[in-house]
């Protein structure tokens, strides 16, 4: 399994959350082979100095079978939608994406 991974940083413009939570995830959830999607928020108490000056502000993880998946979702149209969203809201300029390959399954709740 391989996830790809969002690190947004805090937005200064106040409407970025219930744009991203009311258009940009709907629209990313439409991806081919996308497996599911978490999204958290930052701790910020527990963050100082992690980073340095960048605050970090939300987390998306997307997850995909594999990397052949995740790469054939990155170039969809879907995906290029949820992009071409992701600019509109200004999203872009907050953020830091990258994959990473998945060496655990969480655990199980007895």
């Amino acid at each position: 399994m391989i996830k790809y991974i969002a690190l947004y940083r805090r937005p200064t413009d106040g409407g970025f959350d219930d744009r991203y939570f009311a258009e940009h995830l709907p629209l990313v959830a439409r991806t081919p082979g996308l497996l599911r999607t978490e999204v958290a928020r930052i701790d910020r108490v527990h963050l100082a100095g992690f980073l340095g000056d960048v605050e970090p502000y939300l987390i998306a993880e997307m997850f995909f079978a594999s990397v052949d998946e995740m790469r054939a979702a990155l170039r969809s149209p879907e995906w290029r939608r949820a992009g071409e969203n992701l600019a509109e809201i200004g999203g872009i300029e907050l953020v830091t994406m990258f994959s990473a390959e998945v060496l655990t399954e969480p655990a199980r709740e007895s």
